[in-house]
């Protein structure tokens, strides 16, 4: 309290002037095209009608030199600016390596009292500046019966890891395909919750909720193994998550999606749809264009 106190205590910081970064969109190297990525969205689709997989997360990876001086903090100053974000973050090495995260995705919280909760995220449509768009964008996305059992695929998935180290009859799902909407885009939130048992603590929690369902798929193993074969580029720190550990034994923690990695004066973006067996491959490259897009323009 008497740190925050001493933060609050001190003068406004006002955020200084950003440099354009003179990298044109276009410019921007992609390992997987629109017409390779549609084609492994078809791969997916077979591998769910052959029974192997309920659901894949596949993702496609962009990168570009910087050709500007520009730091890690700068960076994140511009993603955040347009890419506003609750559980974002930046985290930069000690070899200037950065990872810089916009994320809208809570992974994995639990309170001092072992009271857990997971925020998975499934189901996209991009944001309209006119208000009567925006709206009906929202309203089709809400009312998607694909984007709903997207969703609900991937809580059923987390109601099952987080069993392992919950109490028994404490899980609970307080929000079901809910809407949130952010700067650019609207998504499709669920919440689900419970009690760690006595004998468990946050480290097994994680053990047993990692990776998190919503950037893998169902089941998660076979997703993540099928995947492998699909995906041209190492995800690296792309879906995994930022950390943050209390005294008081409680922690938060969050996906790294919609994150920027860099290292040796590259940018690195990476963008993921989930995969199911009514997925359109058009719509689906569309969806990935609607959330990284925005990552794009504000680096370029």
């Amino acid at each position: 309290k008497a740190l925050e106190a001493l933060i609050r205590s001190g003068p406004e910081l006002s955020e200084p002037a950003v440099a354009p970064l003179g990298v044109a969109i276009d410019q921007w190297h992609w390992h997987t095209t629109i017409s390779e990525y549609e084609r492994q969205v078809a791969t997916v689709q077979a591998w769910i009608g052959a029974g192997d997989l309920f659901q894949a997360n596949l993702t496609a990876c962009a990168e570009h030199n910087l050709t500007v001086k520009s730091s890690a903090l700068q960076l994140y100053q511009r993603l955040r600016r347009r890419c506003p974000a609750p559980f974002g973050g930046v985290m930069v090495a000690s070899n200037a390596e950065a990872v810089l995260s916009a994320s809208p995705e809570r992974f994995l919280s639990c309170d001092a009292a072992g009271n857990v909760e997971t925020r998975p995220i499934k189901g996209t449509r991009p944001r309209h500046q006119d208000p009567d768009l925006d709206a009906a964008a929202a309203a089709e996305l809400v009312s998607s019966p694909k984007d709903r059992a997207e969703n609900v695929m991937i809580v059923d998935l987390l109601r099952n890891d987080l069993g392992r180290v919950c109490a028994t009859g404490s899980i609970e799902v307080p929000q079901l395909v809910g809407l949130e909407s952010y700067a650019q885009v609207h998504h499709l939130t669920s919440v689900v919750s419970g009690t760690l048992r006595p004998d468990q603590n946050p480290v097994a929690l994680l053990r047993a909720c990692w990776p998190g369902g919503s950037i893998t798929g169902a089941p998660k193993i076979s997703a993540c193994s099928h995947l492998n074969q699909l995906e041209p580029v190492a995800r690296g720190p792309y879906c995994g998550s930022f950390f943050r550990f209390n005294v008081d034994g409680s922690f938060d923690s969050n996906l790294l999606i919609r994150s920027v990695m860099l290292r040796d004066k590259r940018l690195r973006i990476h963008g993921g749809c989930g995969i199911v067996a009514d997925s359109n491959p058009e719509q689906e490259s569309a969806e990935l264009g609607w959330k990284i897009q925005p990552l794009l323009a504000a680096l370029s």
